[in-house]
């Protein structure tokens, strides 16, 4: 197949839908597919354009077999929700006219977080006359209004609305999580029209391993030796609710060998930082964004690892592909999220600790526990590794979205 796919993420930018759009684009490339990335300049979440790259109309490479077209883009921090707005809209505009610049493909995807992307990539199969698939990674608006973004009555309607016409102008819809399939099946779209593929992990990136001079170096560099690490990898946005991080850490302020580790960047940083100084914390270290390639090097020195949610409906219904990651590696994990999909399936398969969101009490408790009894944090990170290894690989799933794809195309024919 000839795949034409628009992302507002692209690697060098390490975040989950930038990770997931690439090593599926690698994986067909792979397969003997053709893949086309429209996206733009990387600069996600700080607003600063990466090393090595300019912000002009147009720029191409190969990355993996892939050709990557970037488009100018709006450049602006990950937070403000008007300035937010405004880089997908633009982002959308510059993909429809750098689609003239791609011969006709078989396949248009457009893959969310955000909505926008999807309406370019709907006018791109139109103007090629060819089949679009979207791909939902959240949920659009429903996350924004929960998260107090968005509040006028009329601009939620609207939004709505084009949530609505979006799903009935896909020919295919592939989304992450079971919960997205029945939200999107309960605005009248066929469910043989949806296909689920969640995240996944790349097992050679992501697998067990011992702490070796990579590793001891990184603790050096951070004076980090003989310390307890509870880890926080991924954003550090809104929707994670990181002040009961900062809360839990000031009740073990006085438990001197457990530090708090943040890696990451995104909109709540500014204000985690100002309750760090504020409370005069010396148990969290805010490392910043770090390459994707040195994340498997902290996980190997990390002894819990840390995924979290806000207490909203919205967030009962996503599944952070942190989660696979973090037991790929076999690493102990405390998932405090509502009760939901991804909770359900950790609390099944015993994969991990859940606690409640939004409770820095609990969260100190089950820090002391996981320090308290390494071996049965120990067995649930080996069980949580087994259930990701049988269900969750990511070239596997690539191939269904891949097989998905081409069931589209035929259809379509």
């Amino acid at each position: 197949m000839r795949i034409l796919l628009l992302s507002h993420y692209f690697p060098p930018e390490v975040n989950a839908p930038a990770n997931r759009t690439h090593e599926h684009a690698r994986c067909w490339v792979a397969d003997g597919h053709d893949v086309t990335v429209i996206t733009g300049v990387p600069n996600h979440p700080r607003g600063k354009i990466f090393p090595g790259y300019r912000n002009r109309v147009l720029q191409q490479e190969t990355i993996d077999g892939i050709r990557v077209i970037r488009t100018w883009t709006y450049v602006t921090p990950n937070e403000g929700f008007l300035k937010r707005t405004l880089n997908y809209v633009l982002f959308a505009i510059a993909a429809v006219l750098a689609s003239l610049r791609t011969d006709r493909p078989d396949v248009v995807i457009a893959t969310s977080p955000q909505f926008f992307v999807g309406l370019a990539g709907a006018v791109v199969a139109r103007l090629k006359r060819r089949p679009f698939v979207l791909e939902v990674r959240d949920l659009w608006p429903d996350s924004i209004v929960q998260l107090g973004q968005l509040r006028q009555r009329w601009i939620i309607r609207s939004l709505e609305a084009i949530e609505s016409a979006l799903y009935r102008s896909a020919a295919g819809i592939v989304v992450v999580t079971r919960a997205f399939a029945d939200h999107i099946a309960a605005r009248g779209i066929p469910r043989e029209r949806i296909a689920f593929v969640p995240n996944g992990i790349d097992p050679e990136l992501f697998h067990p391993r011992a702490p070796g001079n990579a590793e001891h170096e990184l603790l050096r560099q951070h004076g980090l030796e003989g310390k307890f690490l509870v880890a926080y990898i991924g954003t550090l946005g809104l929707a994670h609710g990181l002040v009961t991080l900062v809360d839990a850490a000031e009740r073990l302020r006085h438990e001197k060998e457990i530090v708090f580790l943040l890696i990451g960047d995104g909109a709540d940083r500014g204000r985690i930082e100002a309750e760090i100084a504020r409370r005069g914390l010396d148990n969290i270290r805010l490392l910043g964004l770090r390459p994707r390639a040195e994340i498997p090097h902290w996980l190997a020195i990390t002894h819990l690892t840390l995924v979290m949610l806000r207490n909203l409906p919205v967030f009962a219904t996503v599944i952070p592909s942190k989660v696979f990651e973090f037991l790929a590696q076999e690493r102990p994990m405390l998932l405090a999220a509502p009760d939901g999909e991804i909770r359900g399936l950790v609390e099944e398969t015993k994969a991990g600790i859940t606690i409640e969101p939004e409770d820095p009490d609990a969260l100190a408790r089950a820090v002391l526990f996981v320090r308290d009894h390494p071996s049965e944090a120990a067995a649930r990170a080996r069980a949580g590794r087994e259930w990701v290894e049988r269900e969750y690989l990511r070239d596997k799933l690539a191939r269904r979205m891949a097989d998905f794809l081409e069931q589209t195309v035929r259809a379509a024919r």
